[in-house]
């Protein structure tokens, strides 16, 4: 990672080096962290977050499942985000704000402790998700069972979550793929480890509803509302693994991953293994309205 700009942390831009936290601050030891993963574009008007609002929102929502009590106001942290982007000098990144219980005392309660927020940004690379960009990405169905709403609040977008995916992720690249597809604990299909998924099925898009145990993701939305604008129709369902196996195309969806294709899962080849023309159309499509070249969408960008 190359170390450029500042990081906000409670208020105050700091150099990027000194951005650090105590060894015993809770939510190393516990999780009890939320964050959000959000990303600027250059666009034919300069620099532009997208859908800032929309996880700032999702950002205190996700707090509040943790009983977090913010010290910041939605007002705050917006502006925060905006000046670590403008003090990072980069026309594109990826920014991570993340709140988070911090140092003062151990134990497994973390209500005692301050809720921290800091905000980072960085150089994001096309190397770090061109799986399913060019070519498509080649998943396995993860032996590791997507955890769900009985275990922990999966409308929060909550480090703990996480931990669950990165042992799907790790496994599947271990395996020698690219990603992973979860199964909840009814075997319905629910996520990549990181991205929302899709499937397009004799002319019809599918995807899993929120009950599924799915974060509902911003892209997700996103991708969602360009299909409507466009006159197509997307319908949420359970989806089997047969649904994936036989599907016409899959794509899955996220801010790391923008739109990306999906070529086989677990060595079954998805229809002819090439890039389908609806994943390929919504690429470009995503593509024009987070860049500002598709007007019809630009209240998703907030310009620096």
């Amino acid at each position: 990672m190359r170390e450029v700009g500042k990081i906000w942390m409670n208020g105050k831009l700091v150099p990027f080096k000194d951005a650090k936290v105590h060894i015993l601050t809770h939510a190393l030891h516990y999780s009890t962290a939320v964050f959000e993963g959000i990303r600027c574009y250059n666009t034919p008007r300069g620099s532009a977050i997208f859908r800032l609002p929309e996880h700032v929102d999702r950002l205190f929502r996700s707090a509040k499942l943790y009983s977090m009590k913010m010290q910041f106001t939605k007002e705050q942290i917006t502006d925060a985000i905006v000046k670590t982007v403008r003090a990072s000098t980069l026309k594109e990144c990826y920014i991570r704000p993340i709140a988070y219980y911090g140092y003062g005392t151990m134990g497994l309660t973390p209500t005692p402790n301050r809720v921290d927020v800091s905000i980072a940004c960085w150089e994001w690379k096309v190397g770090e998700s061109k799986a399913g960009k060019i070519t498509g990405a080649r998943c396995k169905t993860s032996s590791w069972l997507r955890i769900d709403s009985r275990a922990q609040p999966m409308q929060a977008k909550a480090a703990s979550n996480y931990a669950n995916a990165a042992l799907a992720r790790v496994e599947a690249l271990k395996n020698g793929y690219d990603e992973s597809i979860m199964l909840n604990y009814h075997g319905k299909v629910t996520e990549g480890s990181a991205e929302n998924i899709f499937i397009v099925k004799n002319g019809q898009i599918f995807t899993p509803p929120l009950a599924s145990g799915i974060l509902e993701g911003i892209t997700r939305d996103s991708v969602i509302q360009i299909i409507r604008a466009d006159g197509g129709e997307v319908i949420e369902r359970d989806l089997d693994r047969d649904d994936l196996y036989s599907a016409d195309e899959i794509f899955m969806t996220g801010t790391a991953a923008e739109v990306k294709s999906v070529s086989e899962v677990d060595d079954v080849i998805i229809d002819n293994g090439r890039m389908g023309q609806t994943t390929k159309r919504l690429q470009h499509s995503f593509m024009d309205a987070a860049t500002g070249r598709d007007e019809r969408f630009a209240h998703w960008l907030t310009h620096l």
